[in-house]
C-alpha cells in the first residue's frame, strides 16, 4: 500500500498550491481520505477530510474558505487546493486513508488513519 503526495513548494503569502496524493489501495473509493500537517515542534493535526463518496467533507477552522478537498475514485487520487496561504500555513502535508472501510463519520484522530503518504513540504514565505 502506498501513498503519493506532491505539489508542496514554496510559495508567497496570498498564493495558492495544488496538491495531489496517488493511492495504490484496491479499496481507495471505500475509504475516508485526509490530510494532515505537522508544523515543526507541533503535533500533526487533520486538516482537512472527505468521506469515500466524496460527499461529505471537514476542514479545521483555520483553513474553512481557503483550502478545498476533492476526490476522484476513478484515478484513486485526493486532491488538497490551498488558497490565500498564510505563513502560518507552513507545514509538511500528510494524506492518509482511514485504517477502516466505509466508516460512516470522518474522524479527525491520527490512529484513525492507517496509511501515511510520505509527506510534501509547504512552505509560505511572508
Amino acid at each position: 500500500v502506498q501513498l503519493q503526495a506532491s505539489g508542496g513548494g514554496l510559495v508567497q503569502a496570498g498564493g495558492s498550491l495544488r496538491l495531489s496524493c496517488a493511492a495504490s489501495i484496491r479499496t481507495f473509493s471505500s475509504r475516508n481520505m485526509g490530510w494532515f500537517r505537522q508544523a515543526p515542534g507541533k503535533e500533526r493535526e487533520l486538516v482537512a477530510a472527505i468521506s469515500w463518496s466524496g460527499s461529505r467533507t471537514y476542514y479545521t477552522d483555520s483553513v474553512k474558505g481557503r483550502f478545498t478537498i476533492s476526490r476522484d475514485n476513478a484515478k484513486n487520487t485526493v486532491y488538497l487546493q490551498m488558497n490565500s496561504l498564510d505563513p502560518e500555513d507552513t507545514a509538511v502535508l500528510y494524506c492518509a486513508a482511514d485504517i477502516d472501510i466505509r466508516r460512516a463519520y470522518l474522524s479527525r484522530e491520527v490512529t484513525s488513519y492507517g496509511f501515511w503518504g510520505q509527506g510534501t513540504q509547504v512552505t509560505v514565505s511572508s
